[in-house]
């Protein structure tokens, strides 16, 4: 009854990462053309780092921590 069972408990570790890597992948894909031009480039990194602060900053304001 349990002959294959832990040879599959050990098959969704490996499974887990090839739907985390194929979601990535596709989410990220139509971005490589604009990465391609450096204003563009500038643009996409510039919202991501601002996405970052805007995150960081609203954490620290929720949590409660040192305001800068």
């Amino acid at each position: 009854m349990f002959d294959g069972f832990w040879d599959n408990v050990f098959r969704y570790p490996r499974y887990f990462i090839t739907i985390l890597l194929g979601l990535f992948l596709n989410t990220f894909e139509p971005l490589l053309p604009l990465l391609k031009r450096p204003v563009t480039l500038i643009a996409l990194v510039g919202l991501f780092f601002g996405g970052l602060a805007f995150i960081a900053f609203t954490l620290r304001a929720m949590l409660g921590l040192n305001t800068i």
